[in-house]
């Protein structure tokens, strides 16, 4: 590995992206190492964020494509909400003709819209496998930027569907597999230029504040896709396509994609010391080794598997991701569709009120970095939250309807407890399996390990809402009972990792209180 300290090549055989070229050009000098990671931290967070936000559109429209659906699942014993207790004036709103976007407003819309679901995330999972595997063959800063024009131009065409007046669902389902598929090169991509700067130390705290554009990238999206349907719901997706498509070029401009690309070295007053740091690792050592030899040689998609943990962590996700998407696709349709205290809210209230899950996933994900850094345990924590999901999601489907504030406090707690494995699993403990000591430093597998990781995770959460579209026809109650059964699974398949943590900590525990006892004796014989 080089030196921090060697001769830089000459500026020619950098490939600095336009602007930061244009900014070394007004500042008259080159760009310091931090610079360049506040730079890679603040445009990788709004371009995962614009991700989000895109994606985010459909689960506000659906009720408003699809506001005829009855009161499923509000009848049904045991934990349900009786519509007797709706005014009917309420009830007849959902029930008048004529109202939502055919094909979505007749008696199978409700399927329909969990088909357009499972198509973008089919096409997203299969996708993300792809995507890993050519994130670590090209450049990612033009790979990025495909993905997201490709993106904002997908999800402004099925807004533009509106203003067309198209019916046809096919024209619908085939801008959601495209959409999907470019969606797909966004997760990988970001996780390894944040891998190329970003160093070890704290790796769950770091990853799990700039984790939280997942979260940011929901709200704004519901907000805006919110705001737009009084003008009609093809802004929801016009507006969301052309942010995407904004941020896409401005990454194309700004984004380093790592130090060696741009000639960044660290600051002599920046080198780790060894008082300083007691000779541990050092918090700006790199995710990867950057061993030319080793780089050059692409880790292969079974030997990323082989991965120790990546299995578990992968198929754990898998189930965390069915849960969390669910509620991604289909909560503001829950929300308008089951009375809180008595009384429907509209779509754009329901949009707007289930953000509050995204807020309470901004906490989760923080707090599950921090805990799992503390710890040194990510199947502990990871398994900890998925199992206290579980309770959350029965308090929420039981409580939430009888009254506001019991649901806006549930939902928080129900997100936080729901997207805190999810954000520790995609981040954190990606870049730990991505940098496995089993590679031997080999710095082209990280995108590879954060694709199989996410993308079979993008297999559940293509199945959940899926599976929610249809069962939620005949009761939501069961859609809950789905989601407990998931958390539950998902916990359960952590279990060895777990065991063998909670082995390390107690032999550690064990060996510190020995070492403790032989220093007690030493200095009474002395």
């Amino acid at each position: 590995m080089g030196s921090l300290h060697e001769k830089p090549v000459p500026e020619t055989n950098y490939s600095k992206p336009p602007g930061i070229k244009f900014l070394e050009y007004i500042k008259k000098s080159s760009i310091s190492y931090r610079t360049y990671q506040a730079i890679v931290l603040i445009v990788t967070f709004f371009a995962y964020a614009c991700y989000h936000a895109a994606r985010k559109t459909t689960s506000i429209v659906k009720s408003t494509l699809d506001p005829q659906t009855s009161q499923v699942g509000l009848t049904f014993v045991p934990w349900t909400v009786s519509s007797s207790h709706v005014p009917a004036e309420t009830n007849n709103f959902w029930l008048v003709s004529g109202k939502g976007w055919a094909p979505f407003n007749g008696s199978d819309g409700t399927s329909l819209l969990g088909e357009l679901d499972v198509a973008f995330l089919a096409v997203y999972a299969a996708g993300m496998y792809v995507s890993g595997h050519l994130g670590d063959r090209m450049n990612l800063r033009i790979f990025l930027t495909i993905g997201m024009v490709g993106t904002g131009i997908f999800t402004a065409l099925f807004g533009i569907g509106y203003w067309a007046n198209i019916h046809n669902f096919y024209y619908f389902l085939i801008l959601q597999v495209l959409a999907g598929l470019f969606q797909s090169t966004g997760w990988p991509s970001v996780v390894a230029v944040v891998g190329n700067w970003f160093g070890k130390k704290k790796r769950g705290l770091i990853m799990g504040i700039w984790n939280a554009h997942t979260s940011i990238g929901n709200i704004s999206g519901s907000l805006i896709a919110s705001s737009m349907l009084a003008y009609g719901w093809g802004w929801s997706f016009v507006l969301p396509g052309v942010l995407i498509t904004f941020v896409g070029i401005v990454l194309f401009l700004l984004l380093p994609v790592d130090p060696e690309s741009v000639g960044a070295y660290e600051d002599e007053d920046e080198e780790p010391s060894p008082q300083k740091y007691g000779g541990t690792e050092s918090l700006r050592e790199p995710l990867v080794r950057r061993d030319v030899e080793v780089r050059d040689r692409p880790v292969g998609f079974i030997e990323a598997w082989k991965i120790p943990g990546v299995a578990p962590f992968a198929l754990c996700l898998f189930f965390a991701k069915l849960v969390a998407y669910t509620f991604l696709y289909w909560l503001p349709f829950y929300i308008s569709h089951t009375a809180i205290d008595g009384k429907y809210l509209s779509s754009q209230t329901a949009g707007t009120l289930s953000t509050i899950f995204d807020v309470g996933g901004v906490l989760g994900g923080i707090l599950a970095g921090h805990i799992s850094d503390r710890l040194n345990a990510r199947a502990i924590t990871a398994a900890s939250f998925m199992y206290c999901a579980i309770p959350a999601l029965f308090f929420y489907r039981s409580y939430g309807h009888m009254s506001l504030t019991l649901n806006l406090v549930f939902m928080f707690i129900t997100g936080m407890f729901v997207n805190g494995p999810y954000a520790l699993i995609t981040t954190a403990v990606s870049a730990d399996l991505g940098t496995h000591s089993s590679l031997k430093g080999n710095s082209r597998a990280l995108a590879t390990v954060t694709a199989i990781i996410d993308g079979t995770g993008s297999v559940g959460a293509a199945i959940g809402p899926l599976l929610t579209g249809y069962i939620s026809v005949k009761s939501w109650s069961a859609v809950f009972t789905m989601l407990m059964a998931a958390a539950l699974i998902a916990g359960l398949l952590l279990t060895r990792l777990v065991v063998a943590e909670v082995t390390t900590k107690i032999a550690e525990s064990r060996s510190q209180g020995g070492q403790t006892s032989r220093t007690q004796g030493s200095d009474l014989l002395v």
